[in-house]
């Protein structure tokens, strides 16, 4: 959209409410995909346009009502447009994103937080972890943002928590995270193929949102998706490459009584395919979300002769 259309459509646009309908209406007509934080247009809308305006998003019909100031209005159509012309995810245009309801620092160089493992750390892995006796040692294996990492350090304060991944370009990200939430001293971000950065060391529990999306998947990825790294997302064929190797690793870098959680996505399907005897359990969710597996390291270990059939 030229300066001219913008001017032109903002003098037919006065109240805050009158730029969500036309976002809304802008976001549906271009078919945009919504899966970064948001799964509607009007959601979508409301973080844009919230954020340029510099209000929380949390509407009342009061604010609704109030009208913009020019260069108001014209910073909105701007970021509308991007959104629809660029295809950029609105964490990107806006670099925020929440992750475990707090607040995260994205750009292009790592995915946008939003695995259903946030919801695990908010509830402390209530089910899975015994309260009494909280983890003293964690690994977020393929940190991007960090998010994990963080929200990990906040749901147990007393706990070290390294986070691991193999991109500098995301640990950097990861950088700006832990310092913005002041955890410097107990989040430590290490530069790891896997497990290769962390060698002799083991922890309580392992954490992982891997690139897991299968070969299928990645061909027929909306536009939106095509302005994350593509390292983080595909791995492989049937998405199970960087999988293989934490199922067949794990085992070394877990205490007895350890526990790994795994995020695999649609990858399910293949993972139940190429471990059909593995106990895996696949973690429920309030908020929506599947492809989550929980296996202790004396899983791992009965079923390592499987386990390991499938890493080579």
């Amino acid at each position: 959209m030229s300066e001219t259309n913008h001017a032109l459509v903002a003098t037919q646009l006065e109240s805050i409410g009158d730029f969500l309908r036309y976002a809304t209406s802008q976001f549906n007509q271009a078919e945009l995909f919504f899966g970064h934080g948001t799964d509607n247009a009007w959601d979508e809308a409301i973080t844009l346009v919230m954020y340029v305006l510099h209000l929380p998003s949390d509407l009342s019909e009061k604010v609704l009502s109030c009208k913009l100031l020019e260069e108001e209005k014209l910073a909105v159509l701007d970021i509308i447009h991007r959104r629809v012309v660029e295809g950029l995810p609105a964490a990107y245009l806006t670099q925020q994103a929440i992750f475990a309801n707090l607040p995260f620092y994205v750009d292009e160089r790592v995915l946008v937080p939003r695995s259903p493992i946030g919801e695990l750390i908010e509830n402390a892995f209530s089910q899975i972890i015994d309260e009494d006796n909280p983890p003293s040692r964690i690994l977020d294996l393929c940190t991007g943002s960090g998010c994990i990492a963080v929200a990990c350090a906040y749901a147990f304060p007393t706990a070290e928590v390294d986070a691991v991944d193999l991109s500098i370009d995301a640990l950097n990200v990861a950088q700006i995270n832990i310092e913005n939430h002041g955890l410097t001293e107990q989040v430590i971000p290490i530069q790891s193929d896997v497990f290769s950065g962390v060698s002799g060391l083991s922890y309580d529990l392992i954490v992982s949102n891997p690139p897991y999306v299968d070969q299928e998947d990645v061909d027929l990825l909306p536009q939106e998706y095509l302005h994350e790294p593509e390292m983080g997302l595909g791995s492989g064929f049937d998405g199970l490459d960087i999988v293989r190797k934490i199922l067949n690793e794990a085992t070394m870098y877990l205490n007895d009584n350890g526990i790994l959680i795994c995020e695999v996505g649609n990858s399910q399907v293949h993972v139940e395919a190429v471990y059909p005897t593995v106990p895996f359990q696949w973690l429920t969710f309030e908020r929506g979300g599947h492809g989550v597996f929980m296996l202790t390291k004396a899983q791992l270990l009965e079923f390592s002769d499987e386990i390991s059939q499938q890493a080579n």
